[in-house]
């Protein structure tokens, strides 16, 4: 016959089930309230001692000239202070062990965190859907490794954060690319040509960042110069293919395109 601590006995893998859930539903409903702050206290003396001045002190306003520029300071320092930023953020620890978890565990919560980060334009109808996997495995944790692609640099980071909080997590290598952060390498680069006066004569040059495809447009002079913004454009990370659709001139559009894989 099972006695009553017997009964409530649960087996080890639905242990760790139950702490990875309360884990994640922690860090989700967790309220984040402002921090401390000194400067409304400032602020409040501060004026406390110029309405003081007005009207007790009529006659020397050197009180009311000493308090009021506070009075400013103090509005100052309360709107320009960050209120979710504390000092000791910087070295707050995020990793937590919990020896009962094992890394299957670890692993197939954070599929989950990525199915629910990623959004499913970039992920259920891309070729290249965003994958977690265990890169290392060590006694105190594991090593994640995420590849893939998603839309925005916002998602890449808030993935990597959101894992980064898991327990048994000592670390994050993050290999997924973000269009956007192609797109804006690319057009930083053209700037970068365009200040060099490597792009003169050049006329709607434009890009476009779809599955690792960079596409270019628009209109130039030589094709030598056709040639330097394929060759730039495919040197930028994540870039796997870069289809050439400038022509030499406005008759001559080259919709057709010419496409460079990187090898």
């Amino acid at each position: 016959m099972e006695t009553s601590l017997q009964s409530t006995h649960l087996p080890a893998n639905e242990l760790s089930d139950s702490l990875l859930e309360e884990q994640v539903e922690e860090e989700e409903h967790h309220i984040h309230l402002p921090n401390p702050s000194l400067w409304p206290f400032i602020l409040s003396i501060a004026i406390l001692v110029t309405i003081i001045g007005l009207l007790f002190l009529p006659t020397n306003p050197w009180l009311t000239v000493v308090a009021a520029p506070f009075v400013l300071v103090g509005i100052l320092g309360w709107a320009l202070e960050d209120p979710m930023v504390g000092p000791h953020d910087e070295t707050t620890e995020v990793y937590q062990f919990h020896p009962e978890i094992t890394s299957h565990d670890v692993l197939e919560q954070a599929e989950a965190i990525v199915d629910r980060t990623v959004t499913v334009s970039s992920t259920a109808y891309s070729t290249h859907p965003v994958k977690v996997e265990i890169d290392q495995e060590k006694d105190n944790g594991v090593i994640l490794a995420l590849y893939g692609k998603v839309e925005l640099e916002a998602q890449r980071e808030r993935i990597a954060e959101a894992l980064n909080h898991l327990p048994n997590v000592l670390d994050i290598r993050n290999f997924i690319v973000a269009e956007d952060e192609i797109l804006n390498i690319a057009y930083t680069r053209l700037e970068s040509l365009r200040s060099k006066g490597k792009l003169e004569d050049a006329q709607d040059l434009r890009i476009l960042v779809e599955n690792y495809i960079l596409n270019l447009y628009g209109n130039v002079p030589t094709t030598d110069m056709r040639m330097l913004l394929e060759r730039e454009m495919l040197g930028i990370p994540g870039v796997r293919v870069v289809v050439n659709h400038i022509g030499l001139n406005e008759d001559i559009p080259g919709n057709l395109g010419r496409t460079r894989n990187k090898i």
